[in-house]
């Protein structure tokens, strides 16, 4: 009697042949892992910076879907504690000037609610140098908002006006405060961030990443502030 061979099938070979495939690598080359599973991708045009493909796990986290993203602007959705300086570094990396960057930004879903993110661009180019486009991946930042303190805009306002070097009697003035409300308030952050004195203060906000990198004057981060 002719008999039929069958490829085999066991579960056992299956999963062999599965643990045999390569890890998959995200689209700019970095290994697996954790933080990278978390990123969602968009691609962005370097002369407009307009969305002009993007993965659903990215338009969903702005409460769109991927046609409705499309042709968004992309410093639209992302927002920044310094708007020009973010759109310098999209500048600068459309022109070649730079390869790669990553800025803490803050985004609003499609219920309207701020959320903290990361977001790191990286320039496609072609071997004569021209950038044909950018690869933005974006990861939520929401531990960074829960583990870290939050201010109400007030404080962080006084906290502003501290790290500027500001005086009791210059804060009260701007922020129409007596200057007992300004040394309430300064009191009250100095045994929460346990510090001794304004410089320690200023010191230990700068620690817990309150403050926007490179910024003068000093602003505290939106994600900060409730």
């Amino acid at each position: 009697m002719a008999t039929t061979s069958f490829p085999d099938a066991s579960p056992r070979k299956k999963k062999t042949a599965a643990a045999a495939v390569p890890a998959r690598r995200d689209p700019i080359g970095a290994p697996d892992g954790p933080t990278q599973e978390a990123a969602c991708t968009a691609h962005v045009s370097p002369r407009t910076l307009a969305v002009t493909a993007a993965e659903p796990a990215f338009s969903r986290q702005f409460g769109l879907s991927v046609d409705e993203i499309c042709g968004r602007g992309l410093l639209e959705l992302l927002r920044s504690p310094v708007p020009g300086q973010l759109r310098e570094q999209f500048t600068a990396l459309s022109s070649g000037r730079c390869r790669r960057f990553r800025e803490r930004v803050t985004c609003r879903d499609g219920e309207g609610r701020n959320f903290p993110a990361e977001v790191t661009a990286i320039a496609v180019g072609q071997p004569t140098g021209e950038i044909v486009g950018l690869v933005v991946l974006l990861r939520r930042a929401e531990q960074a908002a829960d583990g870290g303190p939050v201010l109400s805009a007030l404080d962080a306002q006084v906290l502003e006006g501290v790290a500027r070097g500001e005086s009791t009697v210059q804060l009260a003035s701007r922020l129409y405060l007596s200057r007992q409300g300004i040394e309430y308030r300064v009191g009250q952050m100095l045994r929460r961030f346990d510090a001794p004195n304004r410089p320690a203060l200023v010191a230990r906000a700068h620690a817990l990443g309150m403050f926007a990198d490179g910024q003068w004057p000093p602003r505290v981060l939106p994600e900060r502030v409730r």
